[in-house]
């Protein structure tokens, strides 16, 4: 009988940990919605294109040495069965949940980067990020080893349960790093330095990228439980889901109500970031708070969103199209810093900790990847590839042929 608890408790957490993971890989949808709904009609079958792409590149770098990096215990090396033998679910089933969130990271990168890059020279840096970069930054944190042999962050009071630092923080890392190579677009700043608006060219697109990694999140956190199948881990779930709810919602309240505050009107574009700044926000730690805790976490993190990406387009000149670097960013380090508001077992300190060793290494070797890249390849298409749209350059075909000359 005992025997058979177990193997019942076996393929169900085996079964939760594969559907969640299908959840995460269906973000990959809704990223490349939201991407294609806020760029440009000229830019959308080239941005689909790296979308697709980026997670192919990613599966398959990280099956043949990121895993390793990260775990230990390579798939394609060792196999895959000598990975998680003591857990309770199948091995495999493992490395699939991981290797979507690897794609995830990736994903943030894409957005930030838009219009204005090289497909290719996108899909190189693709293969770097996530076969060596990312699992370095997950081997520390979530692996649990020494920071350079130096120090552990788990020791210094380091949690980040799902990734608002480990993945959101770090794909926005990368992407600033490729931002500030690539330039802004041509035609967002005035020689007086002001900034235009370039307005993306399908909001219902976008809007249903949203409402497609809002239920990809649910796998995003209910799923890094690991578990389902007793009745502490079902309660822990039913939490998490709760809470990654709530602080969406929190995020789009909040971010509306301030926008209505500062312009006069809602603005739909921030009420789409509101709410992915409040899943992002509450991603490092939806175990331990309450639903209300939850929803003000995420209402915070809708509040910065809209004054980050005000700023970073503005004050610093950074375009980011999508407003990724802002809403995985800088709310992911809010993330971060939110945890031990309501779990007494992390510490400020060390959520600084990780933060900063996530920033300086992901940033570091990207910036460097990025020049690199830049000396052998090239990364941005040309002035005239530009003003074209990178559909036809980049691609050779138009996203919507019917509705252009």
């Amino acid at each position: 009988m005992e025997n058979t608890i177990l193997e019942m408790q076996f393929a169900l957490d085996t079964f939760y940990f594969l559907m969640m993971g299908a959840l995460v890989m269906w973000m990959a949808a809704g990223f490349s919605m939201l991407e294609a709904g806020m760029v440009r009609s000229k830019n959308t079958a080239e941005i689909l294109t790296k979308n697709i792409g980026l997670f192919a590149i990613a599966c398959t770098t990280y099956m043949v040495y990121g895993y390793d990096i990260m775990y230990g215990g390579g798939v394609m090396l060792d196999g895959i069965e000598t990975v998680a033998k003591d857990a309770t679910y199948a091995a495999p089933s493992d490395f699939f949940f991981q290797v979507v969130f690897v794609a995830t990271a990736m994903s943030i990168v894409s957005g930030a980067v838009a219009e204005r890059m090289k497909l290719f020279s996108f899909f190189a840096f693709a293969a770097i990020f996530t076969g060596v970069i990312y699992p370095m930054e997950g081997a520390w944190t979530w692996n649990g080893e020494a920071v350079f042999g130096l120090f552990v962050l788990g020791d210094l009071g380091f949690s980040d349960f799902a990734g608002s630092g480990i993945v959101h923080m770090a794909g926005a890392a990368a992407a600033l790093a490729g931002v500030i190579v690539l330039g802004a677009r041509k035609g967002k700043y005035n020689k007086d330095g002001s900034s235009n608006a370039i307005p993306g060219a399908n909001m219902p697109l976008a809007t249903l990228g949203t409402f497609i990694l809002w239920l990809g999140w649910f796998g995003f956190n209910g799923g890094s439980v690991l578990a389902i199948a007793s009745k502490e881990s079902a309660n822990a779930v039913a939490m998490v889901f709760l809470n990654t709810n709530a602080a969406a919602a929190g995020g789009v309240i909040a971010a509306l109500l301030l926008v209505k505050l500062l312009w006069g009107k809602a603005d739909l574009t921030m009420a789409l970031n509101g709410a992915l700044a409040g899943l992002v926000a509450i991603t490092a730690g939806p175990d331990t708070p309450t639903a209300l805790e939850a929803t003000l976490i995420g209402a915070v993190g809708g509040i910065l969103v809209v004054f980050s990406i005000s700023t970073l387009d503005k004050v610093f000149k950074i375009d980011d199209p999508v407003g990724a670097i802002s809403v995985h960013g800088i709310v992911g380090l809010w993330g971060l810093l939110a945890v031990p508001l309501t779990n007494s077992g992390v510490s400020f300190s060390g959520q600084l900790a990780g933060a900063g060793t996530i920033f300086v290494w992901v940033f570091g070797t990207s910036l460097v990847l990025w020049l690199v890249l830049k000396a052998i390849m090239g990364v941005r298409i040309s002035e005239e590839e530009e003003y074209a749209g990178s559909d036809i350059s980049e691609c050779g075909l138009e996203a919507y042929p019917e509705f252009t000359k």
